[in-house]
């Protein structure tokens, strides 16, 4: 599944950039997430995140590492997740411009792979569920 999306944030780039690459700060608001553990920092770690499609939820834990950090203006990330009997991989890219007005446009991609015992439910229910939580989501 391929999921993209513009967001103007009233923030400077580099403030959005900061907040953004900082997964200790995006966990503490990003819808889901419960349990969140640096590896290594400022390159690879860990969290819990419970996602809800229809009445079925889904626990998984993600291995998210990035993968290109290029201060302020892109990054992009990897992610590995398991549940029981599933299973998601992740591919995400966001690109960040300041606008005339001196806020921040953050352009962003994901591709996602759902396997196992959801993924038939996920593939259907996932893009009502992440336009949800990417509208849903605290900005800086």
């Amino acid at each position: 599944m391929n999921f993209q999306g513009i967001v103007n944030i009233r923030a400077p780039q580099q403030t959005v950039w900061e907040f953004l690459t900082n997964p200790e700060k995006v966990s503490q608001c990003a819808p889901g997430v419960n349990a969140f553990e640096v590896v290594e920092p400022g390159k690879k770690f860990r969290a819990g995140v419970e996602v809800g499609f229809g009445s079925i939820k889904a626990k998984f834990l993600m291995d998210v590492e990035w993968i290109k950090l290029d201060e302020p203006n892109m990054a992009s990330l990897r992610a590995h997740g398991r549940a029981p009997a599933s299973a998601v991989e992740a591919r995400s890219e966001m690109h960040l411009s300041t606008m005339p007005d001196g806020s921040t446009n953050l352009n962003w991609t994901a591709d996602v792979d759902i396997m196992g015992t959801i993924a038939s439910l996920a593939n259907r229910l996932a893009p009502t569920v992440t336009k949800k939580l990417s509208g849903n989501s605290s900005r800086p």
